[in-house]
């Protein structure tokens, strides 16, 4: 599946470390970045999460929200966070 700039992205549910989520319901109004990162507790994990929440104030100025995704359980989360 292809999109494009401004189509709408599927909306999905998931159990996340913050509780139950949905996309189009955290998204509201808003853009939407979605980035993933390669494993829990590894040093490009860090760094890439670190960079998307020191950007996080920019993209909010310009109406977007980011959202990170990844393979690992929430449990795994969980004791990295």
């Amino acid at each position: 599946m292809t999109l494009r700039l401004g189509e709408e992205f599927p909306n999905f549910k998931l159990k996340t470390t913050g509780g139950d989520f949905q996309l189009h319901d955290w998204l509201g109004d808003k853009w939407g970045i979605l980035f993933s990162h390669p494993a829990d507790y590894t040093p490009v994990c860090t760094t890439e999460l670190s960079r998307a929440a020191k950007l996080a104030p920019e993209f909010a100025k310009r109406n977007t929200k980011l959202i990170g995704l990844s393979c690992d359980s929430i449990e795994n989360h969980h004791g990295w966070i």
